[in-house]
């Protein structure tokens, strides 16, 4: 199946090795301030002498200053890219051909999901080919939600009803809950 959530993993690799980066120069300071690594006395200066720096120290570091702004803007740039690639489905059939947009596909999917109990919004991706398609749901829940019967609503009445439309087999999916501010009506 296609990784649905490919900035998930870029963004806990980064934050990982920055933490390690982190914790190993942390390390680093405290073993030297108490003497633990002797590679520095304590009572030494951090860089010798007074002087200015040379003047290709100022072009190093501010190439390395938009070398790692570019950097923090394609991670932020990467951050909303979570659903699969949507194409046009062809059906060839002895009378013609027909084209269907994928987000035509989901557009029945969507509005009955979206009136199930629990469900504030719904929105849903049909990526892939029509050999290995995907399905990717973004479902945002009221607080008082249950997510559970949510999901198994999906799973057993919805998703069946599109793959039935589409004529597929199978059709993997996965499912992205996010809570919605709104609470579901009330019986007072």
């Amino acid at each position: 199946m296609t990784d649905l959530n490919r900035p998930a993993r870029l963004n806990r690799t980064l934050l990982v090795l920055t933490g390690l980066v982190l914790l190993a120069g942390g390390g680093f300071a405290v073993g030297t301030h108490f003497g633990k690594i002797p590679l520095l006395a304590p009572g030494t200066t951090l860089v010798p002498g007074t002087a200015l720096p040379p003047g290709w120290a100022w072009y190093a570091v501010a190439g390395g200053a938009v070398v790692v702004g570019l950097l923090a803007l394609r991670w932020l740039i990467a951050q909303p890219v979570r659903k699969p690639k949507s194409r046009t489905w062809r059906f060839d059939q002895d009378t013609g051909q027909t084209a269907l947009a994928a987000s035509t596909a989901v557009e029945p999917f969507v509005a009955e999901v979206a009136t199930y109990p629990g469900v504030h919004a719904a929105h849903a991706t049909l990526g892939g080919t029509q050999d290995s398609p995907v399905l990717a749901v973004v479902l945002s829940a009221e607080q008082d939600g249950d997510l559970a019967a949510i999901r198994e609503r999906v799973t057993e009445e919805g998703l069946p009803r599109l793959r039935q439309a589409l004529d597929l087999g199978e059709l993997p999916m996965t499912i992205e809950f996010r809570f919605s501010a709104k609470t579901g009506s009330r019986i007072h």
